[in-house]
This record gives structure tokens, C-alpha cells and sequence, in this order.
């Protein structure tokens, strides 16, 4: 079974990501808060909030962390109230961008998205513009770069709780599931003591955008800039990304 949803790609975007483990935090803890309010706090039957910890788990946010925002989303905590929100547009050159917001001010967030895109030279659009052209998937990311997981029995396993895709290349095992197997294919695993470099349901692109030399600056500028912001909590994209 093949891949397909570029490992290295976010690899090398999460490798930006990572130089600020206190903006990441502050996501995470967005993202943990939300879903704790909004399906409360046990996440045994809270299926968004369990699958938040776990993406916080796999950014090793660490766990007093957690709790409080957990505690926060349960009303125990003082804290403002974020609304989720999902824009969509075209970066340089025609990429398909899908940016997911956490605010709890969507006046200051629409203006910053669309002033992320036009710096870039790009164009906000309407929601469904772009999103037809993404899967909405599950993918568990494990680290195999001692390569000591047996291939044949993995994917066995993977395959019997429901995983969809699963490939092994350059020290990487990735599982794709529909996001409705997402969290059983995550518990199997998780009980058979593998542990996450990724774990969420993401937007996998049906097909990837090169870019010209001359756009990739812009590009980079305008991810970059997202992932500086405080409101933005994700960022998907179809741009085929060199690898470094």
C-alpha cells in the first residue's frame, strides 16, 4: 500500500512549526479547550477531545498543560470563547489553501487571513472554492527509523482495525483511515504500544501545485506568516514542496 499524503511535506512545514513550542502550545490548548466545552470533558466520550490530546500529546505538549485546558473547556477555568471557523483560497500561483481558525475575535481573523493571502499575492475566496480539491482523512504518523516494526504483521493490524492506507518509507510508517475509523485504528495502535509522531484528521490533496521559482518566496512567506498567528490554528495546502 502507498502513501500519498506527503510526509515530508509537513514534516518540513511541522520543522518551522517546531521553533516555537510556546505559539504551538497555545493552539493546542485552543483546539483541547473548544472540544472540551463543546462535548465536555471526558475524553473516553469525547471523541474531538480525545483525538486533541493526542495531536497535543504528539507535539509533546506537556500534560499540566493539558489538564488545564481541559479544565477551562469544563467551565472550571476562566477563559474566552472561541468560535471555529474554516477559510478557503488561492496562494501564489494557484495553490489551494484551506486555513481553520480557533478566535474568539472573527472580525480581527478575517482580516488577517485576507491580508495573509494578498501579501502573498493570492486571493481569499468563498467557502467550497477550494475544498472539493482535499480528502478529509485520518493520518497516524510512527517513527520506524530503526525500521524494528515488522511490515507484514503492522500492517495486519492496521488493516484489521480499520486503517484504509498504510505505507513504510524513509523511516516513516503512515496510516491513513477514513475519519470515521480514525480513533479505533488510534486505540489499536496506541494499545499495542506504538506512539504518534502525528495524529489527527487532517485534508490530504487529491493532487499536488508545483511553483515557479519566483512564487515559492511568497509561498513560504505567507505559510509562515499563518503560523505565526495566534488564531490559525491549521493550515492545509497542495503545494508539492521540494524535499530538503
Amino acid at each position: 500500500m502507498s502513501g500519498h499524503s506527503k510526509w515530508a511535506n509537513i514534516k518540513h512545514r511541522k520543522g518551522r512549526q517546531d521553533a516555537v513550542k510556546g505559539k504551538i502550545y497555545t493552539k493546542m490548548a485552543r483546539l483541547i479547550t473548544v472540544s472540551a466545552r463543546e462535548g465536555g470533558a471526558d475524553p473516553n466520550y469525547n471523541a474531538n477531545l480525545k483525538a486533541a490530546i493526542e495531536k497535543a500529546k504528539a507535539a509533546n505538549m506537556p500534560n499540566d498543560n493539558i489538564d488545564r485546558a481541559v479544565k477551562k473547556g469544563a467551565g472550571n477555568l476562566d477563559g474566552s470563547n472561541f468560535e471555529e471557523i474554516q477559510y478557503e483560497g488561492y496562494g501564489p500561483g494557484g495553490v489551494a489553501v484551506i486555513v481553520k481558525v480557533l478566535t474568539d475575535n472573527r472580525n480581527r481573523a478575517a482580516a488577517d487571513v485576507r491580508y495573509f493571502f494578498s501579501k502573498a499575492g493570492g486571493n481569499l475566496g468563498a467557502n467550497g472554492s477550494v475544498s472539493f480539491m482535499f480528502d478529509k482523512k485520518g493520518v497516524l504518523i510512527i517513527d520506524n527509523e530503526d525500521e524494528k516494526i515488522e511490515e507484514d504483521e503492522f500492517m495486519l493490524l492496521a488493516i484489521e482495525a480499520g486503517a484504509e492506507d498504510i505505507s513504510f518509507e524513509d523511516g516513516i510508517i503512515e496510516v491513513i483511515t477514513e475519519p470515521t475509523e480514525f480513533m479505533a485504528v488510534m486505540d489499536v495502535l496506541k494499545n499495542e504500544g506504538f506512539n504518534f509522531e502525528k495524529a489527527e484528521v487532517t485534508y490530504i490533496p487529491q493532487n499536488y501545485q508545483s511553483l515557479e521559482d519566483d512564487k515559492i518566496k511568497p509561498m513560504q512567506r505567507m505559510l509562515d506568516m499563518m503560523d505565526e498567528s495566534d488564531d490559525i490554528q491549521d493550515v492545509y495546502h497542495n503545494w508539492e514542496e521540494d524535499e530538503e
